[in-house]
């Protein structure tokens, strides 16, 4: 048995009871820079393999925007095609989706001016999927990529 440990981003400058813990299980990681990386799951790659069989453009790296509100947003990925990008969350959890998340994603997709957003998980509630509907926002599950993978 592999005892695992959960993922915990510090900077330098946080002190250690007001830590932010993020969704994946690992170790810790103290990042020097200030800027709190997780570790890269495995929805995530598939996830990059999907929208590249697809046609988009995939961007990893600059996925931080400043919002017109004046808060910074953080995409999982931003996507293109053509002239069109979007703003994509990943959540590789092992619980539902509720309409929250689909909620605060849709904010920050607006916030920073990114068309229909995109959310991935394993399953999400039907409440979620009511909202994406009138809000035109993807909503794609791992067996719908894997599917659209084979």
């Amino acid at each position: 048995m592999i005892n695992v440990e959960p993922i915990l981003c510090v900077s330098f400058s946080e002190r250690l009871f007001h830590k932010g813990v993020n969704n994946n299980w690992g170790r810790v990681q103290i990042i020097s820079s200030g800027e709190k990386t997780a570790p890269k799951s495995r929805l995530v790659d598939i996830a990059v393999r999907y929208f590249r069989k697809e046609g988009y453009k995939v961007n990893q790296e600059g996925t931080v925007l400043e919002g017109f509100s004046g808060i910074s947003r953080r995409f999982d990925l931003i996507v293109q095609k053509g002239r069109v990008e979007q703003g994509v969350w990943i959540r590789d959890w092992n619980r539902t989706i509720g309409v929250n998340v689909i909620i605060n994603l849709d904010m920050a997709s607006d916030d920073v001016r990114l068309a229909s957003p995109i959310m991935i998980g394993e399953k999400f509630s039907d409440h979620a999927k009511s909202y994406s509907n009138r809000r035109k926002i993807t909503l794609l599950t791992r067996q719908k990529i894997a599917m659209s993978l084979r």
